[in-house]
C-alpha cells in the first residue's frame, strides 16, 4: 500500500493548523499559542513548544511573543 508523501505529519499539521484542532486553538486570538502547547504537550512533550511556534507563524504571520502578535499585551 502506497503512503502519501508526508504521512501522518501532513495530516496532523492540517488538523492542528486548519481542522478541528485549529478550532480548539482559535488561531489569531489571545492565548492561541498557550492553548496549542497545552493541547499538543500530551502528544509531543517538550517538542510541542517548537511545533506550536511554527504553526503560530504559519497561521498568523508572526511568531509568538512578537510585538505584532494579536494576543500579546500592549
Amino acid at each position: 500500500m502506497a503512503r502519501s508523501k508526508g504521512g501522518n505529519a501532513a495530516t496532523l499539521k492540517r488538523y492542528w493548523g486548519q481542522g478541528r484542532g485549529a478550532a480548539r486553538i482559535r488561531w489569531g486570538s489571545p492565548g492561541d499559542y498557550t492553548r496549542c502547547t497545552k493541547q499538543l504537550h500530551k502528544y509531543l512533550g517538550a517538542r510541542a513548544k517548537g511545533y506550536c511556534a511554527r504553526l503560530h507563524r504559519e497561521r498568523t504571520g508572526v511568531w509568538p511573543g512578537d510585538r505584532r502578535n494579536a494576543g500579546r499585551p500592549r
